[in-house]
């Protein structure tokens, strides 16, 4: 929308607050500046840029050379931001004066200018803090999964990652039509493709390392193994920079390599019981890739010890879910990877992974599922392999499979704390 002379008069007698930026500019300004101070206001809940008048109060009108073309550089905006900037050029009697009217960002949606989140601190622009685009990206809960990834293409999806998904969806669902569908059509049905665009949950399951390095390079999960809490070099280390269903069994074996087995006695039987069972472990990765924040940098981190694993995912809880809640409540922050974990059999019953974690530990005689140290910023998870009382198993062997399988998560935390 234009601003009037009449208007324009009533800004320049306005405090500079969160929507207004004043910058002299008399004989020009840079281009790349204004459009990290658009992209910050937008951020910041929309405003305008006034070129040619001096940001100190009492403030001067003293026009600008800036931008002679505004029409060009209108686009050259919209083009970088990908928002609808408006721009008034006002022939003032002191001098020519350029406003620049910048929206707010979309709901869920923060505006980058070359791939950074600006904001404004003080006389400054800064990217911006982790907290404030954490509260953008939850507006509205959106799906950062479904949203479509605007340069990737079919052929940035890696074959072998979706034809093992294909197996598993078929064995899952009983369909062997499944088999014989083109790739196309697969990718539509199970939601990760729109026609010919692919969405992010389709790059995050199924993309080649080279296409996650150009568009999603923080979908990268971190394994660690450290035979002791030492500082230094972990013993091995591997980067997975491939979609989720191109490296999924490679990882479970990677940490089974050093899964001891423990042992207990009852009566003459030996049984023997793994420090990190598979089903558990699984829930927690899975879990990790579905609910983390993609639009923060940072990857997930397995990190593996003899007793314990340490699972660290970028984003903190989705929203409305805390320690309290998490066996209650459900909150998927990435609707469209789950959904195709849940299509495929990989999550048995949707948005329980964390129920099936502690009923697991408690089933074993281990300590439950830890979530010490998580913060707005990450969701930190500890799996305890050791066993705690090898009686409270044999207990639990004397109540009955039968019987236990009818138990509710609530039902095994009782018998916990009871123990």
């Amino acid at each position: 929308m234009k601003v009037t002379l009449n208007q324009f008069n009533d800004l320049v007698t306005a405090l500079e607050d969160e929507n207004l930026e004043f910058k002299e500019a008399k004989t020009g300004f840079n281009f790349e500046t204004l459009g990290k101070y658009c992209a910050a206001l937008a951020n910041e809940g929309g405003g305008k840029v006034v070129l040619g008048v001096t940001d100190k109060r009492p403030r001067r009108i003293v026009g600008t050379g800036a931008f002679e073309q505004i029409e060009r550089t209108r686009r050259g905006l919209i083009e970088k931001l990908h928002i609808r900037i408006d721009v008034s050029e006002i022939a003032h009697p002191d001098g020519r004066v350029l406003v620049f009217d910048i929206p707010p960002h979309p709901v869920g949606s923060a505006i980058r200018y070359d791939g950074v989140y600006w904001a404004r601190s003080a006389d400054s622009l800064v990217p911006m803090p982790e907290e404030q685009l954490r509260d953008i990206f939850a507006e509205g809960g959106r799906d950062f999964s479904g949203d479509i990834c605007e340069r990737a293409s079919l052929d940035d999806l890696n074959s072998q990652g979706i034809e093992e998904f294909r197996k598993r969806w078929a064995a899952k669902s009983g369909n062997p039509a499944l088999k014989n569908l083109p790739i196309e059509q697969l990718l539509h049905d199970a939601g990760v493709v729109q026609d010919d665009d692919v969405t992010y949950a389709a790059l995050i399951l199924f993309g080649k390392r080279e296409a996650l390095g150009r568009y999603l390079p923080q979908a990268e999960l971190v394994f660690e193994y450290r035979s002791s809490d030492a500082s230094g070099p972990a013993s091995q280390r591997k980067e997975y920079r491939d979609g989720f269903f191109c490296f999924y069994d490679d990882l479970w074996h990677t940490i089974n390599l050093r899964n001891d087995m423990q042992h207990y006695r009852d009566g003459l039987f030996v049984f023997d019981i793994p420090t990190f069972t598979e089903g558990p472990v699984r829930e927690a990765i899975l879990n990790a890739v579905s609910h983390r924040d993609y639009q923060l940098a940072g990857s997930i981190f397995i990190r593996q010890y003899p007793h314990r694993l340490v699972m660290e995912s970028p984003g903190g809880f989705p929203r409305g879910i805390t320690i309290e809640n998490i066996l209650d409540r459900q909150s998927p922050r990435n609707r469209r990877v789950a959904g195709v974990f849940a299509r495929c059999g990989l999550v048995e019953r949707s948005g329980q992974g964390v129920n099936l974690m502690f009923e697991q530990s408690i089933r074993e005689g281990k300590p439950l599922p830890d979530f010490t140290g998580t913060d707005s910023y990450q969701v930190n998870l500890t799996l305890h392999g050791h066993i705690r009382d090898p009686r409270f198993i044999q207990f639990l062997e004397r109540v009955g499979q039968e019987k236990l399988q009818s138990y509710s998560t609530q039902d095994f935390i009782i018998l916990d704390l009871v123990h």
